[in-house]
């Protein structure tokens, strides 16, 4: 008994395997560029996720960065301003920088203004930038 069952199992696994087979060759012949493209492009991603991690190694994120305190003392920002300038670089707008720091948001603008003279920026996004480029934040 069990030797009929897996006699009938092979031969109806051996059966589905080659349908499977002829099914794939008709897609083969059916399509062969979209095949072939689709394999090179996996193959370019596969090659470039390897040589992207080969040459850029991970750092780890928070370890290793120390604020260069020379350029904040010579452009003359102070400590609310840095924590207002780490604040613009967290993405928080001038009402919850004011609410996280305890003062008013007119107080926060008047910051805002003096980094941007200081930093010579006319934008947020200038002044993180220009910030980041000085080393003074990450």
């Amino acid at each position: 008994m069990w030797r009929t069952i897996l006699i009938y199992g092979g031969l109806l696994g051996v059966a589905a395997l080659g349908l499977q087979w002829i099914e794939f060759q008709l897609l083969v012949r059916a399509h062969p560029g979209e095949l072939y493209i689709g394999l090179l492009a996996a193959g370019f991603l596969a090659l470039g996720v390897w040589v992207g991690m080969r040459l850029m190694p991970r750092q780890p994120v928070g370890e290793g960065f120390v604020p260069n305190e020379q350029v904040r003392g010579t452009l003359g920002i102070s400590d609310r301003e840095f924590q207002v300038l780490e604040l613009l670089a967290a993405g928080r707008s001038n009402k919850e920088i004011a609410s996280t720091l305890g003062v008013s948001p007119n107080t926060v603008k008047s910051h805002v203004a003096k980094l941007y003279s200081k930093l010579e920026v006319r934008r947020r996004t200038e002044a993180i930038l220009r910030a980041r480029e000085l080393g003074m934040l990450r």
